[in-house]
C-alpha cells in the first residue's frame, strides 16, 4: 500500500460539506493529474471531485457520513506518504500535506 492513513481537519469537512453540497453516503475521490505540482511527485498534483461510484477503493476514511477515499490507480502518487487535508482560510482554499510514515509494517 502507498497511503496509509487520510486525515481530514473539521475546517477542510466543512468546506467540503459547503462547496459540494455533501451529505451522509456522498463520497469524494483523490486523484493524480499531470501537469500540476506537489512535493511529493514530480509534474504531478493531487485533483479531488465527487464521486460516488469508486471503482477500486484503496484507502478510505468516513467522517460525518461522508467517504474520502483514493483509488487502486492513484494509490501510487503518494508513495508511502500519510495525507492530510485542511482548508487555509487566509487563501481560501484547501491544502494538502504528505508525512512519510514512521510506523509502517511489511507483510
Amino acid at each position: 500500500m502507498n497511503v496509509l492513513d487520510i486525515q481530514i481537519s473539521d475546517v477542510a469537512l466543512k468546506w467540503f460539506k459547503e462547496e459540494f453540497g455533501l451529505k451522509r453516503g456522498d463520497m469524494v475521490k483523490f486523484y493524480s493529474q499531470i501537469y500540476g505540482t506537489s512535493p511529493i511527485q514530480q509534474s504531478f498534483a493531487l485533483g479531488f471531485s465527487k464521486d460516488n461510484t469508486p471503482v477500486n477503493m484503496a484507502v478510505s476514511t468516513e467522517i460525518d457520513g461522508i467517504t474520502f477515499y483514493i483509488e487502486e490507480s492513484s494509490e501510487w502518487f503518494f508513495d508511502g506518504h500519510d495525507f492530510s487535508v485542511d482548508y487555509n482560510e487566509k487563501n481560501d482554499e484547501i491544502e494538502f500535506t504528505y508525512n512519510k510514515s514512521k510506523n509502517r509494517c511489511f507483510n
